[in-house]
């Protein structure tokens, strides 16, 4: 048996999440689909982590055991051949029997992206939240986005339905960069607002109810000093609303040195 790791772009708009369920169309269903047809074996696939429903991937890892003998070059044309057009495979390697995605990533990175314009972009509008006014006060989110660096119980921004009985969680960065050059001049348009966190690991809706709660300090309705009180309090009821998963992409999955750059 050969152990492959390969990376995944995906736009989630037509799927139920990542993650095979019992109901709805999944990436995963996609991507074995893909290998069964190209090998005859259905594998079990392993993923750096899941996603919901809606929620976007440009650098998603997964690996899964195979008898095949098919070069790990050659994998990712294979597969695109077979997979629909939102599901790429950009990379592939053979790595160790006992690698595993989930267990031996060491940081991940998700970006939200808020169209904070007057009016939607027509071309990225299923992979953006639209928040065309109150005008955000961009410097407020980011001082409030740094009281939540560092290793803290995360209760408060997580989903309610969370199965985690740890909600200790470490973010090692947090920024906010701001893409202006859709704006339009001489209008209130503030451009693509870009939230990346990256983390040791994330809680359900994490990065989505911290983004909401955000968009409550760039709105004026709380301060950015607020953030550091709404995480002590270690309840979700403190925290703000959940941000749409359209807005949601998985950025990147680090592995250190047990896989190349």
């Amino acid at each position: 048996m050969r152990n492959l790791c390969m990376t995944l772009a995906y736009d989630g708009t037509n799927y139920h999440g990542f993650q095979t369920q019992p109901a709805g169309k999944t990436v995963q269903d996609e991507l074995e689909a893909s290998i069964l047809a190209l090998t005859g074996d259905k594998p079990k696939i392993i993923a750096s982590g899941r996603t919901d429903a809606g929620v976007h991937a440009y650098a998603q890892v997964f690996n899964f055991h195979t008898s095949s003998l098919i070069p790990a070059d050659r994998w990712p044309l294979a597969l695109n051949a077979r997979l629909p057009q939102d599901i790429v495979v950009t990379r592939s390697w053979e790595v160790p029997l006992e690698f595993n995605s989930r267990h031996a990533a060491k940081r991940k990175t998700y970006r939200y992206t808020i169209n904070a314009n007057r009016y939607p972009d027509v071309f990225h509008r299923h992979m953006q939240f639209h928040h065309p006014a109150p005008q955000l006060n961009i410097e407020a989110m980011r001082d409030g986005l740094q009281q939540l660096v560092g290793t803290y119980d995360f209760t408060s921004f997580a989903s309610r339905h969370s199965q985690k009985t740890n909600h200790v969680r470490t973010l090692l960065e947090a920024r906010i960069e701001v893409d202006t050059t859709t704006c339009r001049p001489g209008t209130a348009d503030q451009g693509f607002i870009h939230i990346f966190l990256t983390g040791t690991g994330f809680l359900q809706h994490m990065v989505r109810i911290i983004t909401g709660t955000l968009l409550q300090v760039g709105e004026g309705k709380r301060t950015p000093e607020d953030m550091k009180n709404i995480l002590l309090a270690c309840d979700r009821a403190a925290a703000g609303p959940t941000a749409v998963g359209k807005g949601l992409a998985l950025w990147n999955v680090d592995y250190g040195e047990l896989l190349p750059e």
